[in-house]
């Protein structure tokens, strides 16, 4: 067996080039010491910020010196410690970085509620005054987190209470990760395996139906066991959300949590309502995956089976890169000019290597390349997964270069619109170009999976998290049984009657640790209706929307950002239309398969 190589031995124009950032290692120390004395001049303004828009205005650009400073150090240190994981020079480097951090963001804790503390009148002069002009838009959030910040006094007491509000996930995760022991049960060769996390939902892809079944009940059974703990735990992270809530003076944790973002409760609701409306395609699609699997109805374990198994092709580095510029090339030359600078400048660390950071990301720094880990195995998953992280960095390169350092970073709601267009683009060049009827099979199930997987089972996420919020702001207690009964309703909602609603999925919530993160799974849902809307306009020749996304950053509400490029979240249009594109990609699967 070929084991890899040290990073150090990887022909030097298959790894990143970080000496863009820091020429040596001297030169991050060098900015580290100067660390302390851009901390200073912030705290110079303590106490100041009203006394004029102009102090104001040079508090602001002290803050982002500052912050920019350390973003760069942080990215180049972990970027360097995720080459080889196991040299301990480097991990310091990332723990010296993190504990600077903290030490920062304790010393200035004050800045915000000192300019909450403004009264109303003196602050909407300041918001009018022509020196804080380019903070408009930080003035305006400053002023809707107004009503929803407490007393310098009671600020401090919530800083104070953070990690133990972070309490509910910590156990959560040590119980999952840590202490559960699953049983041993049988691998597609009959060998006896212990079931884990990593290797579970490679025996529910099975095509042995008894090893699917097998490795189901066994996750499942070891859940029940502990339900009532997890149950507890759930409880407490529900009731830590809404308990924050109430004392910042929101509605609901729902609208608590939304706020941050500017997103409408509506938006969420109406996510949930239009799937309810829409979901007959999934339906016909589980009918049509039970015959195809031989079976009356499915059960549960029967859903991540590959309906065609993956086409077998090994795909070398040149050939990706070529693949991935041919399916991107809608986007313009301006895009694909940036695209091959990726490639020509060296950001993307490609193959495996001993101790390098498993999986895959995409990192980088304002005004800095936004460098791209792979673990590339030449399989036609690890392509779409380079066409997946470099939608991710052209998003931060386009959003740096249009914007400065105070409005550059997007928001979560926007940051997997990038990557899964991306994504779509591929499959549709890669269906448009093959002939081999297997693998066109094949991207369509990868793309009809990838839809189900995201914009369907996440809104299932969605609508139990909203429910259980509900529950506890109701005063209904959150217990095993409570829990376990409303999942089972959702799941036979969700799955309708092609699969059989097996009562061992009832415990899965105690599984998900989205759960535990407060009403985040819904963004991958609006994510993947976006990606699918934009790509449809890109692929009929309107890019312009998709340009200006890109380079919108944080300087409108993601809401704003969404429509600028042509997609309405305040509609149900954008949702519906998805679930049309899931229903027609069914039914060339169907033809497809025929």
């Amino acid at each position: 067996m070929k084991e890899p190589v040290n990073h150090s031995e990887l022909p030097v124009e298959m790894t990143w080039d970080l000496s863009k950032m820091y020429a040596s290692l001297e030169d991050w120390e060098k900015d580290f010491r100067r660390i302390d004395s851009l901390v200073k001049k912030l705290l110079a303004f303590k106490g100041k910020l009203g006394d004029s828009p102009a102090t104001l205005a040079a508090a602001f650009k002290a803050e982002d010196e500052l912050g920019f400073l350390m973003e760069k150090l942080h990215t180049f240190a972990h970027l360097r410690s995720d080459e080889d994981t196991g040299i301990s020079e480097n991990r310091g480097r990332v723990d010296r970085i993190l504990s600077k951090s903290a030490e920062i963001e304790g010393a200035t804790a004050w800045f915000e509620p000192e300019i909450m503390a403004i009264d109303r009148k003196k602050f909407k002069e300041f918001a009018r005054a022509p020196e804080l002009k380019f903070y408009k838009l930080t003035l305006k959030r400053l002023e809707a987190d107004r009503p929803h910040t407490l007393s310098e006094s009671e600020e401090r007491v919530l800083g104070l209470s953070s990690e133990v509000f972070a309490g509910p996930y910590k156990t959560f995760s040590v119980m999952n990760d840590a202490d559960l022991r699953f049983p041993v049960v049988r691998d597609a060769q009959g060998s006896e395996v212990r079931l884990t996390h990593g290797n579970y939902i490679k025996l529910l892809e099975s095509p042995d139906r008894e090893v699917r079944k097998g490795a189901f009940h066994g996750m499942y059974s070891t859940y029940e066991q502990f339900k009532n703990t997890f149950a507890a735990i759930l409880d407490t992270a529900v009731r830590t959300h809404t308990v924050e809530a109430k004392l910042r003076k929101f509605k609901s944790a729902l609208e608590a949590s939304l706020h941050e973002d500017a997103v409408p409760v509506t938006v969420y609701n109406s996510l949930i309502d239009t799937v309810h409306d829409s979901i007959e395609p999934l339906y016909d699609y589980f009918k049509f995956r039970a015959k195809r699997l031989g079976l009356e109805k499915l059960d549960m374990f029967d859903i991540h089976c590959p309906l065609v198994p993956e086409a077998a092709v090994e795909v070398p580095w040149e050939d990706a890169v070529r693949q991935v510029k041919a399916a991107l090339r809608p986007l313009g030359d301006l895009y694909c000019s940036i695209l091959d600078r990726a490639f020509s400048e060296r950001w993307i660390d490609i193959p495996e290597a001993k101790g390098k950071r498993s999986g895959a990301y995409s990192s980088g720094c304002y005004k800095y390349p936004p460098y791209l880990l792979l673990n590339y195995s030449g399989t036609l998953d690890s392509v779409f997964t380079l066409a997946h992280e470099l939608g991710h960095s052209l998003h931060s390169y386009f959003s740096d270069q249009a914007n400065d350092y105070h409005y550059a970073g997007y928001r979560i709601f926007v940051a997997e619109v990038a990557s899964t267009t991306n994504e779509i683009l591929l499959q549709h060049h890669l269906v448009s170009q093959t002939k081999n009827k297997a693998e066109k099979a094949y991207l369509l199930n990868h793309l009809i999976d990838t839809i189900r997987g995201t914009l369907f089972r996440q809104t299932m996420f969605a609508e139990f998290e909203r429910d259980i919020h509900a529950m506890a702001e109701a005063g209904e207690p959150l217990t095993a049984d409570t829990l376990s009964a409303h999942y089972f309703e959702l799941n036979k909602r969700y799955h309708g009657p092609g699969v059989d609603p097996d009562n061992a999925i009832r415990y899965e919530w105690a599984r998900i640790p989205h759960f535990h993160y407060d009403f985040y799974v819904y963004k991958y849902a609006t994510g993947i209706s976006a990606a699918l809307a934009l790509s449809k306009k890109i692929l009929e020749g309107d890019t312009e929307g998709y340009l200006r996304f890109l380079k919108a950053g944080d300087s409108k509400e993601v809401i704003d950002i969404m429509k600028d490029a042509g997609v309405d979240f305040t509609s149900p249009a954008p949702v519906r239309d998805a679930m049309s594109i899931f229903a027609e990609q069914v039914k060339e699967l169907k033809k497809c398969l025929k």
